[in-house]
């Protein structure tokens, strides 16, 4: 799988990031800090990689920055992509499986090693559901990204 990887800080945890993706096999491509050139602001490096998933060049994105929730917010503005703050590996599987999110979102301040591996191991053991109503959700968030009138109105639910 090829991963979009960002970071607005080049710390410990982010390279960890890249070092267990390429062990577990994983195409990393990397953006802001982690990219000898790039923009390292948050919103820039998030939003580099989010843009890799939008258009195709990665199949998912892990943006990273102090919180996580910059990192989250500017990757979220990217057309298909659904990232999550992932602190723990509960919410981790939980975004994968009911949002069928493609980019968790990691705090460079609270995510230890350990921890990674077991946000990790969550994200890439867990799929999308296929229950209905779970399908229905995520067809409604890109019913919103499109800005289409089912999604803005109660009439269109």
């Amino acid at each position: 799988m090829r991963i979009a990887v960002s970071s607005d800080m080049d710390e410990p945890v982010a390279r960890q990031v890249v070092d267990e993706l390429r062990h577990r096999g994983h195409t990393v491509l990397a953006y802001g800090a982690l990219r000898p050139g790039d923009r390292k602001d948050w919103a820039w490096s998030a939003e580099a990689a989010a843009r890799a998933v939008a258009e195709g060049a990665a199949d998912q994105a892990v943006v990273c920055c102090w919180t996580g929730t910059g990192a989250s917010i500017a990757a979220n503005k990217l057309p298909g992509v659904r990232a999550a703050l992932c602190a723990d590996a509960y919410t981790a599987r939980g975004a994968r499986r009911w949002n069928d999110a493609n980019a968790p979102a990691l705090s460079l301040r609270s995510v230890s090693g350990a921890v990674l591996g077991e946000i990790l191991d969550a994200w890439f053991d867990s799929a999308a559901s296929d229950a209905a109503d779970d399908r229905d959700n995520v067809a409604h968030l890109a019913d919103l990204e499109a800005g289409s009138a089912a999604a803005t109105s109660p009439e269109g639910a």
